[in-house]
């Protein structure tokens, strides 16, 4: 008997394990060649996740990994490495369902872990992962599409942290996607430059979009709501890209991010007061635009440096101060009769009135003072935001062991900045 192909092998070896192999129309890969590639469907029952397995080892560029409708239940990450322009996808997020909650220990933490280039994961719902949902790192061309992520059990500490976890990427799409209950962010982008994120909802995590020391990202039509915190721009010291800058916060939906921080001990969003609408922490040129911000009961928008949190840090190119943050044609209403913190009740308790609208803390890089003030432009903006209410806390002079002298005059801070630019990904529009 003659050998059998390499390719026969391995299409008998796929359908013995539960799922079918079978040809797609040829794609181009990076080199502009022609790539065989295939689609391999894998259907619910005793041998899906032996052939799930197989699948993501055994993947070739332009491959497409498909989930029948249906609810998969897995022990073990899934993960896919080094092999560009893969898909995987399911039915529709409610009709395929990747279950992880009978995960072994030793086995990984992630849902579905993947590093490779120009790839797309749509259509389905992970859930009920010990760690992150699905993280991806080390992509470049990277869309999630129609993605659920969740934990059944409610928000708990218990919980992964993160829903949808990009890090260290470029060309980064996110879109009509939707996380629940992640104990730090339900949609965390990290490191990573040229990020859209658009259209989804987050709802009941600790924060609902997370946008962290990355260059160049584009946060637009979401619905952020029930978060601790809805949506977060920072930057932290000690991570490899530094420092981030030129994010667009614009027309989202931010409302009643009220719920309890229930955040593990020590990790960064334990620090985020419930109540807060938009975060942005020592990030630079942030424009946040056209969104409406409705029942947070702390700061509609809360403008700090890192300073803020009180941590240390020993990272020599880390700026922790916030600059050049643009907050304009924003709608605020029913906001700040619940603040959290003693930092921000400074207002509250001195006043008895609500907490401002935008709060920003005051705190300045004494380096780049002229005249005892910032520049105009590296300082905050805030224009054409209808009648919310401000509030510079100065918490630099509480920390230097003064008394703050907290002011609600707006005036220095009326002037225009340059627009931030727009995220352009090739082929997205």
């Amino acid at each position: 008997m003659k050998k059998l192909s390499i390719a026969i092998l391995l299409a008998l070896t796929l359908i013995a394990s539960g799922c079918e192999k079978s040809p797609s129309p040829p794609a181009a890969n990076s080199t502009n060649e022609t790539v065989a590639t295939a689609t391999i469907v894998i259907t619910p029952g005793a041998d899906a996740q032996a052939a799930a397995e197989q699948a993501f080892i055994l993947a070739e560029p332009g491959d497409i990994i498909e989930f029948s409708a249906g609810k998969f239940e897995f022990d073990g990450t899934l993960s896919l490495d080094g092999v560009e322009d893969v898909t995987i996808r399911g039915k529709g997020m409610e009709q395929t369902i990747l279950n992880f909650a009978k995960f072994k220990d030793g086995k990984g933490g992630e849902g579905v872990k993947v590093k490779a280039d120009r790839f797309t994961i749509e259509d389905l719902t992970i859930e009920d992962t010990p760690g992150d949902a699905i993280k991806l790192q080390d992509c470049n061309g990277l869309t999630m599409r129609r993605v659920r992520t969740w934990w059944t059990n409610g928000p708990s500490s218990e919980n992964g942290a993160y829903g949808l976890y990009p890090v260290l990427s470029n060309n980064v799409l996110i879109e009509n996607c939707v996380a629940h209950c992640a104990s730090d962010a339900g949609i965390y982008v990290g490191q990573s430059k040229q990020v859209i994120v658009r259209n989804c909802i987050t709802e009941k995590n600790v924060a609902g979009i997370e946008i962290e020391n990355c260059i160049g990202a584009d946060v637009y039509d979401n619905v952020s709501k029930n978060n601790t915190g809805g949506i977060l721009v920072f930057s932290l010291p000690g991570l490899t890209i530094k420092n981030g800058a030129d994010c667009r916060v614009f027309n989202n939906t931010i409302t009643a991010n009220n719920h309890e921080n229930f955040a593990k001990e020590g990790a960064m969003v334990a620090t985020v007061p419930s109540g807060t609408g938009l975060m942005i922490m020592a990030n630079d040129r942030v424009e946040a635009s056209g969104n409406t911000f409705d029942g947070n009961d702390g700061a509609g928008c809360l403008i700090v440096s890192f300073l803020t949190t009180q941590r240390q840090f020993d990272d020599a190119k880390y700026d922790p101060y916030p600059e050049a943050i643009s907050i304009k044609n924003n709608t605020f209403k029913n906001g700040g009769s619940n603040p959290q913190g003693s930092q921000f009740k400074l207002f509250t308790d001195a006043t008895g009135q609500n907490l401002p609208d935008i709060v920003y803390d005051g705190i300045l890089n004494q380096t780049r003072l002229v005249e005892g003030k910032l520049p105009a432009e590296l300082s905050v903006s805030i224009i054409d935001n209808g009648e919310a209410t401000f509030v510079n806390l100065d918490l630099g002079t509480l920390f230097a062991g003064g008394q703050p002298n907290m002011t609600t005059d707006i005036t220095g801070f009326s002037h225009p900045l340059p627009p931030v630019k727009t995220v352009t990904i090739k082929g997205v529009k």
